[in-house]
């Protein structure tokens, strides 16, 4: 498969890591959460156990994250969703994607889902969906502009980020309108992003879905559930891509 060089519609270049698989028709795409980028184990070890299972995967950074180009200050939901549809538009045509989202990048995937129907599978890791509670409640004691996230000088909290975040409020709205197969997976000792997320998501959703509550995972997932995670996903796209 021929990908092109990725970049957003600002000019920002998306760096990116391809796995080859030997299908050339299917592509599935794997975004991590805020303060992440595209070799987070956990999206590593994703992409390395479908690719061996025979699906090409994608991953990337999101401008102003890892070796991407961009700043964090202006990392934000919405610039991420453009992100996305920007790296979707420069596929070759005639590929059918699934996107893959861990925690905010799960917020991301839905809202750009809901809007873009060649994106065919959606599935969400840790998937963030209560926006302004997750800043509330992580980042209530630090002033926008001033502080950063979660003790690193690398990433600042901004103005906009909050905004941004809290606007948007909650995905639930965005989730009834997903039409394409969903598959939620979380973990049950997630503390940044409770598992209640999904669950109130799953409910919310109208499309074929399926929940998964992994026993003992906690947000980014470990290597005694990353085969549990790869057995789920490998699963859904079998039934649905």
């Amino acid at each position: 498969m021929n990908l092109p060089e990725f970049r957003n519609r600002h000019g920002e270049r998306i760096d990116t890591a391809f796995h080859p698989a030997p299908r050339e028709d299917v592509l599935v795409l794997l975004g991590h959460g805020v303060t992440g980028n595209k070799d987070r184990p956990l999206l590593v070890a994703l992409a390395e156990g479908l690719a061996k299972r025979g699906w090409p995967c994608l991953r990337f950074s999101y401008t102003g994250s890892g070796e991407s180009e961009g700043t964090f200050a202006d990392v934000t939901i919405t610039k991420e969703t453009e992100d996305l549809t920007d790296l979707i538009n420069a596929l070759p045509e005639g590929i059918r994607v699934a996107y893959c989202g861990h925690s905010m990048g799960g917020a991301v995937g839905v809202i750009t889902t809901a809007a873009d129907p060649r994106i065919r599978v959606l599935v969400t890791l840790s998937g963030m969906v209560y926006t302004a509670n997750f800043v509330e409640r992580e980042f209530d004691d630090i002033v926008p502009g001033e502080g950063v996230m979660w003790e690193d000088p690398a990433f600042p909290l901004t103005q906009a980020y909050v905004d941004d975040l809290q606007t948007i409020g909650d995905t639930l709205d965005v989730a009834a309108e997903v039409e394409v197969p969903w598959l939620l997976v979380h973990g049950t000792e997630d503390d940044i992003i409770p598992v209640l997320d999904s669950e109130d998501a799953y409910a919310a959703a109208q499309c074929d879905k399926h929940l998964v509550e992994i026993e003992g995972a906690d947000h980014v997932f470990d290597d005694a559930s990353y085969p549990r995670v790869i057995d789920e996903v490998d699963a859904w796209l079998k039934e649905y891509l």
